[in-house]
């Protein structure tokens, strides 16, 4: 793993997590679409990534199938979990902060600029 894709999964992770944190998302919404443009895994590898992420939360035997079929990479998973549980503390401490009428724009605006490059983008 070279320094370039070490700290892009860091601040993915750290993001996501502070993501999560604050408005209660990260997985799908922003780890995977980050993993495809940055790293340019493929969406099957994202996924696999993502899902080791999130192993124990999400389940261990989806991550066992993403394994099996070639397409978790454990180490950049345990990477982006370290730096995703300390951005979802952070992203929690902010939330709180944060008046909830506005958290609800936060959300549906992070949610309405992902599926516009989702849509649009290469």
């Amino acid at each position: 793993m070279d320094t370039t894709t070490l700290i892009t999964l860091l601040l993915v992770g750290l993001i996501a997590g502070f993501a999560s944190g604050m408005v209660g998302i990260g997985g799908g919404i922003l780890i995977i679409p980050a993993l495809t443009y940055f790293l340019h895994l493929s969406q099957h590898q994202a996924q696999g990534v993502t899902i080791g992420l999130l192993l124990m939360p999400v389940g261990f035997l989806a991550a066992y199938n993403y394994y099996k079929s070639g397409n978790l990479n454990f180490n950049y998973s345990l990477v982006m979990a370290v730096t995703f549980i300390a951005g979802a503390w952070i992203g929690s401490k902010t939330s709180l902060a944060i008046d909830p009428k506005w958290m609800k724009k936060v959300f549906g605006g992070i949610i309405f600029i992902i599926s516009l490059k989702m849509l649009f983008g290469k």
